[in-house]
């Protein structure tokens, strides 16, 4: 079963044949978040030229995108959108030509449907003129907005408004980067089939898609909380990121007066870790040395930036910890430490659980291991149990860099339904359920080339689907192996159903419907077929 479920670095090779427009994720600054709509073309120019000044630029901020309330509240006579001479009294043709010769990229915003979300004219029904407004203005990326679509708002009728700027992208020679915040508006549901389907069709018709709230605004509210609502969204979703396309969870507002130091830092070295648009939405004027310097660590970037493109998958999750993982284009791997509680603490990452078997491990005497923070490398000896994460500050990270040595990895780390966040979980007694997430052995899986998979708990035994229940079994290993497709369905290969949360939280194999809340999971980032 090798060619149903393999790594997705292969894929990779493949898919990066195709030359996407946007092969690696979008850095720069965007108003939103800090300023709302109280827009001017001060804020850009301004922008620009701190992002010059303090090496955000060179570090790789290359992109400054206008959004919400930069035009009057009605079109021309001819039909086109007319900036706002008030706000920008200079224009946008200026605008876009000085920021270009500068060395940044300028993007615009506008909505898909009658009306922006500030109350400013939509694209409906005005699709091709604003686009080649956009383009002569001299803007190269488009944010796409969701407000104030067609009633009735459902996935249909997104679906024929966005298709109607897909099919006008893919007809000309260079097209705009385009981001589509549709997922966004069907995010949080009871029923998250709409959420799902949207997100299919956003990856193929977009190179970056927004799937769920906007970021904390300044000043009100807390940023910690809406960020962490952005990524439990985020790590539902890394089966879509593929070679020119990447899950916006949104801005990086870095200057929130709510965060402390080491929430701001945790925002940025999990949107690293997740390869996302490192977007700024801050007042660049006001920058600080602390926040410059870990906005330009290279180290970090380096993982965001890195051409793999995998999203960082959870490897465990309990009440304090959350443990992620991927690897990167040379083979090395990358391993973050979420400290989500209240106080200090500690954590040691076993070997099995980064994706290196035993087997691999002892063929090694030591991995060299690398503090993204502090920049240290170590080497970490085979004969301990793992990576320690000492002394990891309250919603701080730990972000290490382990050198490729100990041969390829394994896919390991959570299987979960994304819809009720319950963890696949395996027993000494073979009996596996869905259960609340704890941290186990017993939730964190291995999935081979071969489609068999395997708990740290019991790595001897399989999964199996034994007429409609899902067991771990030393024959499973012979008999059972499974396949995993964008859908987020996990399918037995003999059966052809299934992977199914019961409404009791048993582990069921049962006939593949479309997208249903209780087959859709999310896997191991490194196992995808079918993307």
């Amino acid at each position: 079963m090798f060619n149903r479920i393999f790594m997705l670095s292969l894929l990779h090779m493949a898919d990066a044949m195709a030359q996407p427009i946007l092969p690696l994720p979008p850095m720069g600054f965007n108003n939103w978040a800090r300023y709302e709509t109280n827009i001017s073309e001060a804020i850009f120019v301004d922008a620009a030229d701190s992002m010059i000044k303090h090496g955000l630029l060179s570090a790789g901020y290359n992109r400054i995108n206008l959004d919400d309330a930069w035009s009057t509240k009605e079109r021309a006579s001819n039909g086109s959108m007319v900036w706002d001479d008030t706000k920008f009294p200079r224009g946008l043709y200026w605008l876009t030509a000085h920021l270009k010769s500068n060395g940044f990229i300028p993007g615009i915003y506008t909505d898909a449907g009658n009306l922006s979300c500030g109350g400013y004219p939509g694209a409906l029904d005005h699709e091709q003129i604003d686009y080649d407004d956009f383009t002569k203005w001299g803007f190269e990326y488009l944010k796409m907005d969701g407000c104030n679509m067609p009633d009735p708002s459902t996935e249909e009728v997104y679906h024929e408004v966005y298709s109607r700027w897909h099919s006008l992208l893919s007809s000309v020679e260079n097209p705009m980067i385009f981001s589509d915040s549709a997922p966004a508006y069907f995010a949080d549901k009871d029923n998250l089939t709409d959420w799902y389907t949207i997100m299919g069709w956003a990856q193929k018709y977009g190179q970056l898609a927004r799937h769920s709230d906007d970021i904390q605004t300044y000043p009100d509210g807390a940023s910690w909380d809406s960020m962490m609502n952005n990524y439990n969204y985020h790590v539902r979703l890394a089966r879509y990121q593929k070679p020119g396309y990447f899950n916006d969870p949104d801005f990086l507002n870095v200057d929130h007066p709510s965060y402390s130091l080491d929430e701001r830092k945790s925002h940025f070295a999990l949107w690293c870790a997740f390869s996302a648009p490192l977007i700024l939405s801050t007042d660049l004027t006001a920058i600080t040395p602390e926040e410059v310097e870990y906005l330009t660590n290279t180290e970090l970037i380096a993982v965001n930036q890195d051409r793999l493109i995998q999203q960082a998958t959870l490897v465990s999750r309990d009440k304090t910890w959350d443990v992620l993982s991927k690897s990167l284009e040379n083979g090395d791997r990358v391993l973050v430490a979420l400290n989500k509680g209240d106080s200090v603490a500690d954590i040691t990452i076993p070997w099995a659980r980064i994706g290196f078997p035993p087997s691999a491990v002892r063929h090694v005497k030591s991995l060299r291991v690398k503090n993204l923070w502090t920049g240290e490398t170590i080497d970490v000896s085979s004969s301990e149990s793992g990576i320690a994460a000492d002394s990891v500050a309250s919603h701080g990270t730990a972000v290490f860099r382990i050198a490729n040595s100990a041969g390829p990895v394994t896919p390991t780390g959570l299987i979960f339904n994304t819809r009720s966040m319950k963890c696949l979980t395996d027993s000494s007694s073979g009996n596996v359920v869905f259960a609340t997430c704890d941290g186990s052995d017993a939730q964190t899986w291995s999935i081979r080339s071969d489609g068999h998979i395997s708990s740290v708990l019991s790595p001897e035994d399989c999964i199996v689907d034994k007429e409609g229940v899902v067991l771990s079994s030393r024959s499973g290993c012979d008999s059972d192996s499974w396949s995993y497709d964008v859908s987020g369905n996990l399918v037995n290969g003999n059966s052809n159903n299934c992977l199914t949360e019961a409404a009791n939280g048993a582990a069921t194999a049962v006939v593949c419907g479309y997208e249903l809340n209780e087959q859709v999971h999310g896997l191991p980032v490194g196992v995808t077929v079918g993307n």
